[in-house]
Formats: C-alpha cells, structure tokens, sequence
C-alpha cells in the first residue's frame, strides 16, 4: 500500500487560485485517534471561509471537514472503532480533502450499511447542522411556520425534508424558479424568491400577518435586517452561516425596535462536543435517512483536483444540493 497520499492544501488565503494538489505521508493515528481511507468528501462554505481566511488558522493547512470512508487504523485508546468499519465524519479538524485524514474517534461515527459513502460525505455536516438548528437551538413543533434562507443548497434541501418529517411549515428564500421548485419538491411549504419578491412582506402575506417564531440565516449580512422583519415579538433571529459576508456593526437596539428580538450566532461544535452527543445527533439524522424521510440530493460529483472550480461554483450560487468530492 502507498505510503503518501494526494491531499489539498493552501500555503496562503487567498481565492480558488491559492487551492493546491500535493503529496504528503500517510498518517499515523495517536492514541485517540483513526485513520479513514476517504471514499468521498463533502463540499462546504466553512471550507470557504477557511480559504479566504475569514475564520483563520496557521498555514499552511489543508481544507474540508466532512467525509466518508473506511477505517484503515486505529489508536491505541480506540474502542468504538476497528479496522474496516464503514464510518463518517462531519466537523473537523480540517484537511479531509485528502485520500485519507487523520482525525479524533470521538468525531467518527459508523455508517449504516443502507448509506452509501457518497451520502455520509454529502450529509454529514449539513445533516448535523439541521439537526442541531431543528433539535437543540430552538426546538422546533408541529405546526409552526419557519423561515429558512437558501432552502435549495445542501443544507436547505435537508432542512425542506426534516421539516416536512416534523410536520412543521417551513418558508424558504431561494433566487430562481427552478431552485424554488428544487425545494418544494423535498418538502418546503412555500418559496419565495428574493431577487424578486419582498421577503418581509412575502413573510408577512404567507402567515396572514402572524411572521413566524424563528428565522434560519446561513446567508449572513445580506439577509441580516430582512430576516429581522420577518419576526414575531420575541423571536429568534438565528444565524448560522456567512454566505455572503459575515454580519457586522450589529445595533441592539435594533433588536427592541423590531420586538425585543433574541439572536444567537451557533456553531455545530458547541452541540456535538462528546462522542455521545455526536452519536445521538447522527442517530437522529441516520433514522430519517433510512426511512426515507430525508434523501440525499447530490446535484455536483467533482473530481478532487477539481476542487478550486467547485468551491467557484459554491460561492456563486451555482451548484443545487450537495456536491460531493471524488477520490
């Protein structure tokens, strides 16, 4: 068996250009860790952000967090997982654009034989995202109405699906018919489209006046004061993502003129941070997925040295669902 590996890695943050194919050494796992021979790996605006160096770490790294494979070795401390056990990954540490990464076992969990690789790599951070949005950040119930910005991106169509499946209404905002369509049909309840509707007052119209108790942001400062007016008194603005730049220069008193408005900036870290409480999230997320409550929509499959064009076509709006990177 080779001992290197083809991995991605930047020397510098910059745009795609920066994006660089290179041989490196196989890993070794420490104690607490395993090694997993990639099968396929997931594309994600996080990835982005790591790029441009918007959330920084020490160069030169690599990029990815989300992937699927096989175990090849474990550490010492190891006890959950064994050689040849089928496994997915969705939250660090970065570098799994990489034939092979090595990570902590307490982010690692199996798969079900029912999922393929390419669904775990497609699902895992998206999927956990939904799930700690939907299940721990506001709980959601049957009946509510909900707004969801970029309902037909990799986590929107997850989220369309997991709404449906909890029996909830969820709005979503996406920028042309054919995404709008993309997203009823996993399940959204209604779509606007905001290059060409008012979304507050679209909001407004879709609930009879009432708004709704909880906005979901990925989309960031472009969203920001839009997502605010389509709250109920006292609702909650939640912000998870920067799409389109982070939100900046935030006005609190903004946030009483508009209803005594609560807002919180999560991070899926702070809800899966042991090996329990990852392994129950999955859980949560592998239930729906095996009976057939969420499907997996994989709209892009780019080779891994392709990825500089991939991420292009993320931070343009280009892609639909999810795209999954091949090894």
């Amino acid at each position: 068996m080779s001992t290197t590996i083809k991995a991605i890695q930047i020397e510098k943050n910059g745009g795609p250009e920066v994006v660089q194919v290179v041989s490196r050494p196989l890993p070794t796992p420490q104690a607490h860790e395993v090694l997993i021979r990639n099968k396929a790996v997931g594309l994600n605006f996080i990835d982005i952000y790591y790029r441009d160096g918007l959330y920084p770490a020490a160069l030169p790294h690599g990029l990815g967090f989300e992937g699927a494979g096989e175990v090849e070795a474990v550490g010492a401390e190891v006890t959950h997982l064994q050689v040849g056990d089928r496994v997915a990954y969705g939250q660090g540490p970065l570098g799994a654009y990489a034939e092979a990464h090595c990570l902590p076992a307490d982010r690692v969990v199996k798969l079900p034989d029912s999922i393929s690789f390419e669904e775990g790599a497609a699902m895992m951070l998206k999927g956990l995202t939904v799930q700690y949005l939907f299940r721990q950040t506001y709980r959601l119930e049957p009946g509510q109405t909900i707004l969801f910005h970029a309902a037909a991106g990799g986590v929107g169509l997850i989220a369309c699906q997991w709404a449906k499946a909890l029996g909830v209404n969820l709005i979503g905002t996406a920028s042309s018919p054919e995404k709008m369509e993309l997203a009823k049909q996993h399940g959204a309840w209604a779509m606007i489209n905001y290059k060409t509707e008012n979304v507050a007052e679209r909001v407004l119209e879709l609930t009879n006046g009432a708004k709704v108790p909880v906005v979901y942001d990925g989309v960031g400062a472009a969203t920001w004061e839009r997502s605010l007016d389509c709250l109920q008194r006292r609702g909650l603005m939640v912000s998870y993502g920067n799409a389109s730049g982070p939100v900046t220069g935030v006005n609190l008193g903004i946030l009483a003129q508009k209803g005594s408005l609560y807002v919180t900036r999560p991070i899926l870290a702070h809800f899966v941070p042991t090996l329990e409480t990852m392994q129950a999230a999955a859980q949560e997320l592998f239930d729906l997925v095996e009976a057939g409550q969420i499907k997996i929509q994989i709209g892009q499959r780019v080779a891994l040295e392709n990825v500089a064009e991939a991420q292009r076509a993320l931070a343009a709006g280009e892609t639909k669902g999810s795209t999954v990177l091949t090894l």
